[in-house]
């Protein structure tokens, strides 16, 4: 996993194609992927880049992190592992179900 890196600030015009080409730079790019809002497909301004070696991602890191992409500085360091969800539920009311704008005494 020390291979893959998150890269931030990305310019919502940047493609998959930019990344690599950016990135082949240090090294072999085994991937690459800019992550997309998934009910407009719009870029959420940062994505991924699996580079062949640990020691071409750290290169990569050295290169190109505070550099600039059009008019954006971008941050680039190791991608963390996914972080867990909780599956929590519910609809986000915490009036017990009452309608908000009622008081807990009284009748409806």
């Amino acid at each position: 996993m020390e291979n893959k890196l998150y890269v931030g600030n990305l310019s919502y015009g940047t493609s998959e194609s930019d990344l690599t080409t950016m990135f082949a730079k240090a090294g072999t790019v085994k991937s690459a992927s800019i992550i997309t809002d998934r009910d407009t497909g719009r870029s959420k301004g940062f994505g991924f880049v699996e580079m062949e070696t640990a020691a071409e991602a750290q290169k990569a890191i050295s290169m190109l992190n505070g550099t600039q992409l059009g008019d954006r500085t971008l941050t680039v360091n190791l991608a963390r592992p996914r972080e867990e969800r909780s599956g929590g539920g519910g609809f986000g009311n915490r009036s017990g179900g009452r309608p908000r704008g009622h008081s807990s005494g009284g009748r409806y």
